[in-house]
């Protein structure tokens, strides 16, 4: 398949989507593989076929979605952002727990991929000094592809998706199986997977700290991140904070959301 022909047709299919393709420019090859793949199953020769095919057969839109879906991740994506967790994100949010008397800070991973963000969290706070201060976390990882919660849920990864972690965390915390690093057991279990598609649903709860990082304000469309983000800002507790992507902008306004620093993805709820 000819990039320019897949470029294409991914102008002219995502906004039916509500996606957006500047969002897909540097990603497309990801998506343009699995369409390759899909006009073989449909015994499609090209693009052009495949449009005609979605005019005539509504239910494949549903398909070409899951096609576009981007699961790219790794462990400590961006070290930094984790290192702002570290300090001074975490102290507050534990110390708010405190003034409010509560004993538990809770996280919610939007687009969890295969885990590794949520077991990054996993791992700054049991390798750190934040398990011993007398609070304890949960995180809750939502994922709309079952495929990719069972392999999350096994916890085993190719070398590529480690490489950006420190080597001593790497050492303590997983065993090499098979030509993969496989999670141990401790590092898992304060992480709880859930199937949902954040466009249509969302978790019946408040949260601490929530990562929504390299999905809603990258793929989707500007008119469905503001829907979103408003239904994220009012699942965030009071004091509590929101991440983004490094490379992400937060449309509209939120009341008392505000930067932890200046240019910072990192918010906070100050009201």
């Amino acid at each position: 398949m000819k990039d320019e022909a897949c470029i294409c047709f991914l102008q002219w299919a995502l906004p039916h989507l509500h996606m957006r393709w500047p969002g897909f420019r540097k990603v497309r090859g990801q998506v343009c593989k699995r369409l390759g793949r899909r006009l073989e199953e449909l015994s499609l020769t090209d693009l052009k076929s495949y449009r005609m095919y979605l005019e005539n057969h509504p239910l494949e839109w549903h398909i070409l979605d899951s096609i576009c879906r981007i699961t790219i991740s790794r462990f400590y994506r961006d070290q930094g952002f984790y290192n702002f967790l570290l300090s001074p994100v975490f102290p507050v949010l534990i110390e708010n727990a405190r003034q409010e008397g509560e004993a538990i800070i809770s996280c919610w991973c939007i687009g969890a991929a295969s885990g590794e963000e949520p077991f990054s969290l996993s791992l700054l706070w049991e390798l750190s000094a934040l398990k011993k201060q007398g609070t304890d976390l949960t995180i809750l990882a939502m994922e709309v592809d079952q495929g990719l919660i069972n392999r999350a849920r096994a916890g085993c990864y190719p070398p590529s998706s480690l490489r950006e972690l420190p080597a001593k965390i790497k050492t303590r915390a997983f065993t090499l199986r098979d030509g993969q690093f496989c999670l141990k057991e401790p590092y898992k279990k304060r992480v709880q997977f859930l199937q949902q598609d954040i466009r249509n649903e969302q978790p019946d709860s408040s949260f601490d700290l929530i990562l929504c990082r390299n999905l809603v304000f990258t793929y989707f469309s500007q008119a469905l991140q503001e829907e979103i983000a408003w239904k994220i800002f009012k699942r965030l507790k009071p004091g509590g904070s929101l991440a983004l992507g490094s490379h992400e902008v937060l449309h509209g306004s939120l009341p008392g959301l505000v930067p932890w620093l200046p240019g910072q993805k990192i918010y906070r709820r100050v009201v």
